[in-house]
C-alpha cells in the first residue's frame, strides 16, 4: 500500500487528506501540522475548525507535528505549505527522508518571495545533489478550491513532471506524472498530466496576483465588463512572462492557467480575490492581514514576479500596479486609472 505524507495542515493541506482518502487506490495517510497543539486538537476532533471546518477528516488519516513520524517509510511526500515557508519546511524533513524511495509532489501556488525560485527550484536546492537524481518531482495544480475539493465536488487539476523517464515507485518503475495520476484519481478528482513545470507553477503564481487585482475591481464597485478585460489581459501578462522562461502556450490556456485564473479572479473562496475586495474598499493591508490565518499567496508574490520579469526584460503592468498597492500604498482607484491610461496598442 502506497503511503502519502502531507506536510501542511492548512486548508489544501487538509482538503488533499480528504481527497485521497477516496481515491481509487487504497493509501496510509499522515497530515503533518506544524502547531503541537492544533494536531492534537484537531486529531482528536477530526475537524480542523481553524482552516477548514465542517470538514471531517476520515479516521484513517493519521494527524501529527512529528516530521519523522508523518515521513517514515513515505513512498509520495506532499507539500502544501505556504510558499514562503516552503525551504524551511523541506529543509526540516530532510533528515527523515529516504535518499532512493520518495516521489515529491509541490502543492503550493506561489514563488519564494525572498528568492522569485519556483518551489520546485526550491525544493531542489535543498536535496542538493545527493538526493534529487533520486526522487520524481511533480507539481499539482489547477482550478481547485479547499472547500470544494474537500466535500467531493467535482475537480480537475494538473500534475506535471519534468521526470518523464521511469523512475522506481512503490508499485515498481513507472513515469512520475503518470503513477501521481493513478494514485491521486477519484471518483471527483481527474487529473491531467504534462511535463510543462514551469508553466504550471508560473501560472499557479501569477493567478494569485490577478485575482488580487480582480477583487480590488470588485471593491471600487466596477462592472463585469472590468473584471472581463482584468482576466484577459491578465493572462496575456502570464503567457508573456512564462513564454519566456519556456513554459508552453497551451499550458496557459489550460486548467492551470485559465482554467485557475478564472476560478480565483471570480470565486467567492478566493483568498486572494477577498483581500483585493477589501483594499478597493479602502482597509490597509495590515488591517487585513491581521484579520485572519489564512495566507493570500499573491501578497508575497507579486515583488518577486516583478523581479523575474525585471532579469528577463518582460512587462508586468497588472502586477506592477498590484504590487504598488500593496506595498507602496497605491490607491486601487489610480491604480485602475494608471491602466487604462496607458498607450493605446494592438492586441
Amino acid at each position: 500500500m502506497t503511503r502519502i505524507a502531507i506536510l501542511g495542515g492548512g486548508s489544501w493541506g487538509t482538503a488533499l487528506s480528504m481527497v485521497l482518502s477516496r481515491s481509487h487506490k487504497a493509501h496510509e495517510l499522515s497530515l503533518w501540522m506544524r502547531d503541537p497543539a492544533l494536531a492534537q486538537e484537531v486529531s482528536k476532533s477530526r475537524l480542523n475548525e481553524l482552516y477548514l471546518p465542517a470538514c471531517p477528516i476520515p479516521a484513517a488519516v493519521v494527524i501529527t507535528s512529528d516530521l519523522g513520524h508523518a515521513l517514515a517509510n513515505a513512498n509520495i511526500i506532499v507539500g502544501a505549505m505556504p510558499a514562503a515557508y516552503a525551504r524551511a519546511v523541506y529543509t526540516r524533513a530532510l533528515p527523515f527522508i529516504d535518499k532512493t524511495a520518495p516521489v515529491f509532489v509541490s502543492a503550493t501556488k506561489g514563488l519564494e518571495p525572498s528568492t522569485h525560485l519556483r518551489i520546485t527550484e526550491v525544493l531542489s536546492q535543498v536535496l542538493g545533489d545527493e538526493y534529487s537524481h533520486a526522487h520524481g518531482v511533480a507539481v499539482l495544480s489547477g482550478p481547485s478550491f479547499a472547500l470544494e475539493a474537500a466535500r467531493g465536488d467535482p475537480t480537475a487539476v494538473v500534475v506535471a513532471s519534468q521526470n518523464w523517464e521511469p523512475v522506481e515507485t512503490a508499485h515498481g518503475v513507472e513515469r512520475v506524472a503518470s503513477y501521481i495520476q493513478a494514485e491521486f484519481a477519484g471518483p471527483s478528482f481527474r487529473l491531467y498530466t504534462n511535463d510543462d513545470v514551469v508553466g504550471v507553477e508560473l501560472a499557479g503564481a501569477m493567478k494569485n496576483v490577478m485575482a488580487i487585482a480582480a477583487g480590488a475591481c470588485q471593491g471600487l464597485g466596477l462592472g463585469t465588463n472590468a473584471i472581463a478585460a482584468l482576466i484577459t489581459r491578465g493572462l496575456a501578462e502570464m503567457a508573456r512572462l512564462a513564454l519566456a522562461l519556456g513554459a508552453r502556450p497551451e499550458t496557459l490556456s489550460g486548467l492551470a492557467g485559465l482554467g485557475d485564473l478564472v476560478l480565483t479572479c471570480t470565486g467567492s473562496l478566493s483568498r486572494n480575490r477577498q483581500l483585493g475586495i477589501e483594499l478597493g474598499k479602502g482597509r490597509a493591508l495590515p488591517e487585513i492581514l491581521a484579520s485572519t490565518r489564512m495566507v493570500a499567496e499573491g501578497v508575497g508574490t507579486a515583488g518577486a514576479l516583478l523581479a523575474l520579469a525585471s532579469e528577463y526584460q518582460i512587462e508586468l503592468p497588472i502586477t506592477a500596479q498590484v504590487s504598488a498597492i500593496l506595498h507602496y500604498g497605491k490607491s486601487p482607484r489610480d491604480a485602475m486609472e494608471e491602466i487604462m491610461g496607458r498607450p493605446q496598442k494592438r492586441e
